[in-house]
């Protein structure tokens, strides 16, 4: 399957593996393990890709690091500025520190406080402004233009794409025979780059997009065919809470995502705790997604191969504690 024309610029397969040479020495290859408890539960074989062991506590590391490479490349910058609900944060200050520069990290207000603690161990400058993720990137894009700094806008950078797409490589040489992947869909670069790759290495493969049902944006979109913008995005599941899907973005997931599954809050704190107790995995709600669409819906796949990407860790204690109560 060949790339979108918007793609084609930042996404080849050529390019995917010049990522994975580019983050060998940053982000080491994620784990892939059996998950029993859901495999007996759904009659699936299931495996759990584990990227919320990655640098900063999710996958979010693998585009970034790649963007702000690519930029360098292209001339030298003063600095890297985003906004972000804290994953993609986190890894744009890791990326930045480990390329000698500064960063500063625009977050909504009340921001989970698991992802503020990340984003400050990695030396970066955090300012709460805004009421949503949008609210905040207009503060990141003023600040760029003032600056000259490096505005690094997940979901709109296309650098960022061949960095998430390496995770689909892994994929496909831990679980060989794996038939459908079930990935979590905040800002979409995640799925475009992952989706791309995994159908260039197996076109029969299914991809699963998962997002809230409070923060439906791409899901809707993806059912309708064209951008679709939800009032709000007020979901427990912060790295999926996103209002505002992109038309280009829309278009590039058409010819690469097979579905979509919408989860409600109580499903993914179950999923949570499910994954936690049963299987050891600490997740965040947004990380948990995925087992909680298969949970949801786990007769569908029966005798199917899965793969479940856990996307983050990065969970307050607050919500943790909200998960362990959910009666199993």
């Amino acid at each position: 399957m060949s790339a979108a024309p918007g793609m084609k610029a930042a996404l080849t397969m050529e390019r995917v593996r010049s990522a994975r040479e580019l983050l060998r020495d940053i982000v080491p290859v994620s784990r892939m393990v059996s998950a029993e408890s859901l495999s007996s539960r759904s009659g699936a074989q299931v495996c759990l890709k584990l990227e919320c062991e990655g640098p900063t506590g999710s996958f979010k590391v693998r585009g970034a690091f790649h963007a702000i490479q690519r930029r360098i490349q292209q001339g030298s910058i003063p600095g890297v500025v985003t906004a972000s609900t804290g994953n993609h944060g986190a890894a744009a200050a890791f990326a930045a520190r480990r390329l000698g520069l500064p960063a500063r990290v625009y977050l909504p207000e009340r921001p989970n406080p698991a992802k503020r603690t990340r984003i400050a161990a990695q030396g970066s400058e955090i300012i709460e402004a805004g009421e949503f993720l949008e609210e905040s990137r207009e503060h990141a894009a003023r600040f760029a233009r003032e600056s000259g700094w490096y505005n690094l806008v997940d979901g709109l950078e296309p650098e960022m794409l061949p960095g998430t797409a390496t995770i689909a490589c892994e994929v496909l040489e831990q679980a060989p025979d794996a038939e459908v992947i079930f990935v979590p869909v905040g800002d979409s670069t995640l799925i475009r780059g992952l989706a791309f790759a995994a159908k260039q290495l197996r076109p029969g493969i299914r991809i699963v997009g998962v997002q809230a049902e409070r923060a439906p944006a791409y899901a809707l979109s993806f059912a309708k065919g064209h951008a679709v913008s939800t009032v709000t995005s007020d979901t427990i599941a912060d790295g999926l809470a996103v209002r505002e899907a992109s038309q280009e973005n829309v278009r590039e997931m058409a010819g690469l995502v097979d579905e979509f599954a919408l989860v409600s809050e109580a499903e993914m704190l179950h999923a949570v705790r499910h994954l936690l107790i049963e299987e050891h995995v600490l997740a965040e709600p947004a990380g948990a997604a995925a087992a909680a669409a298969l949970l949801k819906s786990s007769s569908r796949f029966e005798r199917k191969t899965l793969v479940l990407l856990v996307t983050g860790a990065n969970i307050s204690e607050e919500v943790l504690k909200r998960a362990l109560d959910v009666r199993a």
